[in-house]
């Protein structure tokens, strides 16, 4: 007979599906990233980094290699994004510094911090309605030009 069958072999009880903790091996994304049209890649390393933050700090500072092995992309492409995320107001970066056994100060992993979302929602926002504005402007200069080139015509 199968496992299924005895579910009490070894002491182990079987369950078809493990409870849940719903704070435990879980991490929240917030509904509003998806409003910020990232790339996909982009996404996945911020999902990674929120998965390895720490809860209180918002800090964590896994390396590019690590980040690039959990989403699957190169160290090259992990910078990359991590630029971007920067860029959008979604991460700040700072340089660590770690001594070797031998004494030696060498560069260390990035320390990242996951900054509140509201900040890039602003951002992006505000660039939004500045592109806007421009498009508003174009127009105008654009039907200006029309009426211009017409009264040239008919005179």
């Amino acid at each position: 007979m199968g496992i299924a069958a005895h579910p009490r072999r070894c002491g182990v009880k079987y369950t078809p599906w493990p409870k849940r903790d719903p704070v435990r091996n879980y991490f929240q994304l917030p509904n509003e990233i998806f409003l910020l049209g990232l790339p996909p890649g982009a996404l996945a390393v911020y999902s990674y980094l929120l998965c390895c933050e720490n809860r209180k700090t918002y800090q964590c500072w896994p390396s590019y290699k690590n980040i690039g092995r959990a989403v699957r992309m190169s160290a090259n492409t992990v910078r990359k994004y991590v630029c971007e995320l920067e860029e959008r107001q979604l991460i700040s970066t700072e340089s660590t510094m770690v001594t070797t056994k031998a004494g030696l100060k060498r560069n260390g992993n990035l320390l990242y911090t996951i900054r509140p979302i509201q900040l890039a929602l602003d951002q992006f926002y505000n660039q939004q309605l500045a592109q806007m504005d421009v498009t508003v402007e174009r127009q105008r200069v654009a039907k200006a030009l029309a009426l211009r080139s017409d009264s040239a015509h008919s005179a």
